[in-house]
């Protein structure tokens, strides 16, 4: 999906396609199919982006076999599907039973995950369409934030130096620019854009720079001016944001506040949970340690609003007294496009988890999830044209 900002910069929004089950290629031409052509049709528009998660099996077939690349290419043209943007964050299997940290291996201190990264651009770039000369790819914030020192932050920056070599090579080879937007996320070494973009210094910036994560960036409690200030000052770029918004609790102390966000305690994803006290944000892992149900961690106390590492879906509020962070979500908007020329051009909506909310917010079949994110990327699309986009 395009749009035209006043100034005629093009904005590509896409959703996230890491909501849906893969593992190889034959995975994603299935989600083409079964899923993003459809939203493209419940939309009614020509063209549709896709933030197209590659998980590893799947991206090194396609880096090995230049075919299978060009055959998803031509699948993705004739269902009116484009891809500007990959999510190389999760690396294997995003659906398993328990995910959790599971996310977050390898890091940026393996070789692993600088191979995947490449062989990524290298997919990217020859999927990206004819008259798109610049890609991005989002990936996480180094590493979980432990165990981490000095041996480890040197390893990880040597691998993120090698792989701006690899970015030039692959635009040298191909014509084509793909920039790696490193991501912010709760719990990481990178916690924060202001805490990232310290790790970050004296690299690429023309080819390494920051994904802001709407969601995340409403859980640490981090103002977007203070976010973009931070990224702005260090020189570096929003390459890519994702339009996400996470879950708000006014008074965690409230017992109906309790009993709803016991709803959305489950098995498979990480929810990271932040208060905002006077003296600054105190934080727990999941959800259920801020809850209290884990033995030998002391429940996050209630002094302050709570917020949790949910996608929660854009246009649906969840049930009271709980509500979404659209609002940081509204706030960023204005910062990143609002003003004369935008400051980002890939967004992406990413609500990933559709199938883990509560009953009431979960899709009953195929057709439900379709509607869900047809109604994400409307929403997106309406805020966006509010601002003075122009649907294209």
């Amino acid at each position: 999906m395009r749009l035209r900002h006043p100034d005629g910069t093009v904005l590509h929004v896409s959703y996230g396609t890491n909501v849906h089950p893969a593992q190889d290629v034959t995975g994603l031409h299935d989600q083409l199919r079964r899923y993003a052509g459809p939203v493209r049709r419940r939309l009614g528009i020509d063209r549709l982006g896709l933030g197209l998660w590659l998980p590893a099996r799947a991206v090194h077939e396609l880096a090995a076999d230049p075919r299978q690349t060009a055959a998803l290419r031509t699948a993705l043209d004739a269902g009116g599907l484009e891809v500007v943007t990959v999510n190389a964050f999760p690396y294997g299997d995003f659906h398993a039973p328990v995910v959790k940290k599971a996310v977050y291996r390898p890091d940026w201190t393996q070789d692993a995950r600088l191979d995947y990264t490449l062989d990524a651009a290298r997919v990217l770039a020859g999927l990206l369409p004819d008259d798109v000369t610049t890609g991005s790819i989002s990936t996480l914030p180094l590493a979980w934030r432990s165990p981490w020192d000095g041996g480890r932050a040197d390893a990880a920056r040597k691998r993120l130096d090698r792989l701006t070599h690899g970015l030039a090579d692959v635009e040298a080879t191909t014509g084509r620019r793909i920039r790696v937007a490193v991501e912010p996320e709760p719990g990481c070494v990178g916690e924060t854009a202001t805490g990232l973009v310290e790790h970050l210094a004296d690299l690429d910036a023309a080819r390494l720079g920051v994904c802001l994560d709407l969601c995340h960036l409403a859980t640490e409690f981090e103002e977007p001016a203070a976010a973009l200030a931070a990224v702005q000052e260090a020189g570096l770029d929003v390459v890519k944001t994702q339009v996400s918004a996470a879950l708000h609790a006014p008074d965690p102390a409230d017992p109906e506040a309790l009993a709803a966000l016991e709803e959305f305690v489950e098995g498979r994803f990480l929810h990271q949970t932040r208060v905002r006290r006077a003296g600054g944000v105190g934080r727990r892992d999941d959800l259920p340690d801020a809850l209290g149900r884990v033995d030998d961690v002391p429940a996050l106390d209630t002094d302050g609003p709570w917020r949790v590492h949910v996608h929660v879906p854009l246009h649906a509020q969840p049930r009271p007294p709980l509500r979404s962070t659209t609002d940081v979500l509204d706030d960023a908007l204005d910062r990143l496009v609002g003003g004369e020329r935008p400051l980002v051009e890939h967004l992406e909506t990413e609500t990933y988890t559709w199938s883990v909310l509560p009953d009431h917010l979960r899709p009953r079949d195929d057709d439900g999830l379709v509607a869900g994110i047809a109604a994400e990327l409307d929403w997106t699309r309406r805020r966006l044209v509010a601002r003075g986009m122009e649907a294209l």
